[in-house]
């Protein structure tokens, strides 16, 4: 009798896990799609006001603030793109993960500084949710909805026709 109620709740624990590992890849595309957009739009504004950028990067004391306003901007922009699109996902992630990695130690030094006396300051600095999206996506991919998985789907349907 117990083995039989020891069964049924693996059974009923199987089934919910498997329910709930479908809203993975659901739940990946929402998130590319928003954090993707910010980043797009957030680089695209930096690209298009590239003297206040540069300008902002120098008052922080970057080297080479329009040089790296540029190089930021772009990223951001044709990074987000790629992230909003689910195309290079993995590899692209890396350096809007370094942008923001930059973004904490340049503007928001006193919220890295404070990531274990005060975490709220650090989760709650602009650069948090891009960087922690972009870290889910480069560990868990795009998701099913997304361009990598179109490119995979064919390329591999197309090497095993041939």
């Amino acid at each position: 009798m117990a083995a039989n109620k020891s069964a049924l709740l693996v059974t009923i624990y199987n089934l919910w896990v498997k329910a709930v590992s479908c809203l993975q890849s659901p739940l990946l595309l929402v998130m590319r799609l928003y954090w993707g957009g910010e980043f797009f739009q957030t680089g695209k504004g930096k690209l298009m006001n590239l003297d206040k950028t540069a300008g902002f990067f120098q008052s922080l004391n970057i080297p080479h603030p329009h040089l790296n306003a540029v190089m930021a901007g772009s990223t951001e922009c044709f990074g987000g793109l790629c992230l909003l699109l689910g195309l290079g996902s993995r590899v692209l992630t890396v350096p809007l993960i370094f942008t923001m990695i930059i973004a904490y130690v340049t503007a928001e030094s006193d919220a890295l500084h404070a990531i274990f006396s005060n975490p709220d300051k650090f989760v709650t600095a602009t650069p948090f949710e891009f960087m922690l999206t972009a870290i889910i996506v480069l560990v868990f991919g795009p998701g099913k909805f997304s361009l990598d998985s179109l490119i995979a789907r064919l390329w591999f349907h197309k090497k095993a026709t041939t």
